[in-house]
């Protein structure tokens, strides 16, 4: 069924998208962001959408205009959700494209936002899906999470930088995203520096190869209602593999929907 995307600007709409907020992330404290607040940025002109079908709220997609440094112009892209009944339909990359129109009509040519490196599925999303890349890892980046989903984990973050007009963004909103094909992912076995093991535990090795590979979990989020410890001892050890790799110079080269990122050195 097909949605319907608009920008949402009536309180109406604004209390309804907070509800909405606070029914996917299970929050117990203060939702998200608040309908006041919201309020006051659509009213500055930023960016603020809902998708519906049937006439009932089902996603939504909040932003802001950003320009750190000086004069560097773009939108920082906070909080992106759907129901999850939903997700299999496309909304989140039909809000997303909605979205980078809305930005590139007002000049706005780079969109960034943050994501769990751990959910598997955003980062082939946000690496392929879109077109993406992924610049730098942000350890602990909101402090100790305290919605329904992630309360008490640590909020390490990948930065995603989106250049809206870029030929690798081009490409994706048409449908024709540039994948890393399973053969060439079969041509860097032995260069794993971050896998799955046979009990779901995390298995961290050396390498120094031009490219590495470095594999997350299936499901993140059951795995954090089921083991925390375990989920803890992968959180520990992706900041080490995929973060200290990106800090001795390897950059993200894309992600795979088997949970695979790969990593190229810039210095080789």
């Amino acid at each position: 069924m097909t949605a319907t995307i608009r920008e949402l600007t009536g309180l109406d709409d604004l209390r309804a998208l907070v509800d909405l907020y606070d029914q996917i992330w299970g929050r117990t404290g203060e939702p998200p962001l608040n309908a006041d607040t919201l309020k006051a940025m659509s009213h500055s002109g930023n960016y603020i959408s809902g998708a519906f079908i049937n006439g009932q709220l089902v996603g939504g997609l909040v932003g802001w205009l950003g320009g750190v440094p000086p004069g560097h112009l773009h939108m920082h892209s906070h909080i992106l959700g759907v129901l999850p009944d939903r997700e299999a339909r496309g909304l989140g990359f039909e809000l997303k494209q909605h979205q980078r129109r809305w930005c590139l009509a007002r000049a706005v040519r780079v969109m960034e936002w943050t994501t769990d490196p751990l959910v598997r599925r955003n980062a082939y999303f946000n690496l392929a899906k879109l077109g993406a890349e992924a610049p730098e890892y942000l350890v602990n980046f909101y402090g100790e999470m305290q919605d329904g989903i992630n309360a008490g984990e640590e909020s390490d973050r990948l930065l995603i930088r989106w250049h809206l007009d870029s030929e690798k963004a081009e490409a994706a909103a048409a449908g024709e995203p540039a994948e890393l094909d399973a053969e060439r992912l079969r041509s860097w076995a032995g260069n794993e520096i971050l896998s799955v093991g046979r009990d779901g535990e995390p298995q961290e090795e050396s390498h120094t190869a031009r490219v590495l590979i470095c594999q997350v979990p299936e499901d993140i989020v059951a795995l954090r209602a089921s083991d925390a410890a375990l989920a803890r001892r992968w959180r520990l050890a992706l900041r080490d593999a995929l973060g200290g790799s990106m800090a001795r110079g390897y950059r993200v080269a894309g992600a795979t929907r088997s949970g695979w990122y790969v990593l190229e050195s810039t210095t080789t």
